[in-house]
């Protein structure tokens, strides 16, 4: 087995690369937590432990408290023309690329990932702010909508903002996370409370003070801090819940949004394969698992967990991409030269390691990779690739949200296809081919909210203007294009009747009245059969 984590360990001083990165701007940061609680929690760089700063904790009144200052200003944010709104966020769009190395830096040292992947989400973040900003304006204009019978009645939809959207994001992308459902929210007309994890809260925070600096009013967008207790105050005060994590807290925030019949949008968990066909380009396949599989040490919700690879093509394949998993360099370097990063919490970290293990001890193999690196910091673990796994292992079917892949060799589609969608999850998937019609067909097959042809997950993850989402116990509802701004907004219809009354004039007696809708209606079916070609 070749040996990977060659790049040796680089751990900055704490006052940065980016000298800004000095206790100032952490404590300028705290100073925008709500609370006065005097709890604080120290905050820890995944890389080497060591404090990067102490975060003030809210407490569930500090959550109220932020909810109301919200609630007020949105009254005022809702009047505000979409288009002015939108100004705010191209301002903001635009700080972002600008202050993207402090950015870069403090995503790096919050989260504990290689650099090329923060530079991925605080572009994605950009995306993101633009798309919103030039394309919600239009999609919020009232709407002229059809009645049944011509001339009688007008109708008209609005769009009305929700009030105040609570965001509940995860410490793996603790930027996109912290960008993507605000945006949305901000632009319908609503007000935002976020609660990042305490792990990376500074990164938040940072998204905020950029915010207000591009013009957002204050007390718009809040953030508020602390573990579970914050975030069931958050959904027991909001008009609507946004939760991205895992599915179990999916679970208890559904009931509790249920019970207050306020709306919620969950993106959950995910054991997402990938589907390598007897005709697919072998060298860009092997090369899309790789980043598939280990992006951001493979803590991503819709980052490839098993490898489903025709028996023709199988041995191949494991050659190639052993090869390059085995050659990936792993370190801490806050520039380009790493790969992979560290993962970001220890109970990640311990339940990798717990799944690697455990498949072992059952009879599965490690064809490279396998083992934690206290070498380079104690939250590191080789990318990972397993052969030989069986349903009986938790690695099988459980997420295990990491650097961890499982390879499978299969000889019928059909068989592959019920093997894949037996799964709880279907969040995305991957199929690669080089028919493009008929990738696009197998992928419709796989009970998946997002499948790539000949891509991992970046092409849908991209496409701002198709939604995503999961199937199952992956999730509800969507986020990204029209259903990722509408989620935030209630829908209303004004209906105007014009001429006579729709259920008729008072002088006509009502069995004639009867007659002639039916007639009407025998008539428009024929007229709408030629307009829709049913």
């Amino acid at each position: 087995m070749i040996e990977t984590g060659r790049l040796p360990i680089v751990n900055p001083p704490r006052s940065g690369p980016s000298a800004s990165l000095n206790p100032e701007f952490f404590a300028r940061l705290a100073r925008r937590v709500p609370t006065q609680s005097g709890v604080f929690e120290a905050v820890r760089s995944p890389f080497d432990q060591q404090v990067l700063a102490e975060l003030p904790i809210c407490t569930p009144a500090d959550v109220a408290a932020a909810v109301q200052r919200a609630r007020e200003a949105q009254a005022a944010w809702a009047k505000v023309d979409p288009r002015e709104r939108a100004r705010v966020l191209l301002r903001f769009h635009d700080l972002l690329l600008a202050r993207q190395e402090q950015g870069l830096d403090l995503t790096q040292l919050e989260a504990g990932k290689a650099r090329r992947h923060a530079q991925e989400e605080l572009l994605d973040s950009a995306i993101n702010a633009q798309y919103y900003a030039t394309r919600a304006p239009g999609w919020l204009r009232p709407r002229r909508a059809g009645g049944t019978f011509a001339g009688l009645t007008v109708t008209w939809e609005y769009r009305h903002p929700v009030g105040v959207v609570g965001v509940i994001c995860p410490w793996n992308y603790p930027l996109t996370m912290a960008v993507s459902e605000p945006v949305a929210a901000l632009m319908a007309g609503n007000a935002v409370v976020l609660k990042p994890d305490p792990q990376t809260s500074f990164t938040a925070l940072w998204v905020l003070s950029l915010m207000e600096e591009a013009g957002l009013p204050p007390g718009l967008m809040q953030v508020v801090t602390g573990a579970a207790e914050v975030g069931s105050a958050l959904v027991g005060a909001v008009d609507f819940i946004a939760l991205t994590g895992s599915t179990r807290t999916g679970r208890v925030v559904a009931r509790q949004a249920g019970e207050r019949l306020i709306g919620a949008n969950l993106e959950l968990g995910g054991k997402n394969p990938m589907l390598v066909l007897e005709d697919a380009p072998l060298e860009a396949a092997v090369k899309g698992a790789v980043d598939g599989c280990f992006t951001n040490a493979g803590q991503l919700c819709v980052s490839i967990e098993s490898i489903y690879v025709h028996e023709s093509v199988y041995e191949a394949f494991k050659r190639r991409f052993v090869e390059k998993v085995s050659r990936l360099r792993l370190g801490s370097t806050l520039d380009h030269r790493t790969q992979i990063g560290s993962l970001t919490v220890a109970r990640q970290f311990e339940l990798v390691q717990a799944h690697v293990q455990e498949a072992v001890a059952k009879g599965a193999k490690v064809l490279t990779g396998g083992k934690a690196r206290p070498d380079l910091g104690p939250l590191f673990f080789e990318p990972t690739v397993l052969e030989g796994v069986t349903p009986e292992m938790r690695v099988y079917n459980e997420e295990t949200f990491g650097p961890v892949v499982a390879l499978y060799p299969y000889g019928d589609l059909e068989e592959v296809l019920e093997r894949i969608n037996a799964s709880e999850y279907g969040l995305n998937a991957s199929v690669w081919t080089r028919d493009l019609a008929k990738g696009r067909a197998v992928a419709s097959r796989i009970q998946a909210g997002t499948v790539n042809v000949n891509e991992a997950y970046a092409a849908a993850w991209i496409s701002m203007d198709a939604t995503m989402g999961g199937f199952k116990a992956s999730g509800l509802g969507r986020r990204h294009g029209k259903e990722g701004l509408y989620r935030f907004t209630e829908l209303q219809t004004v209906a105007l009747e014009r001429l006579i009354p729709i259920t008729g004039p008072a002088w006509l007696p009502r069995g004639w009245y009867g007659r002639i809708v039916t007639w009407v209606l025998h008539g428009m079916k024929w007229v709408m059969r030629w307009r829709y070609r049913v």
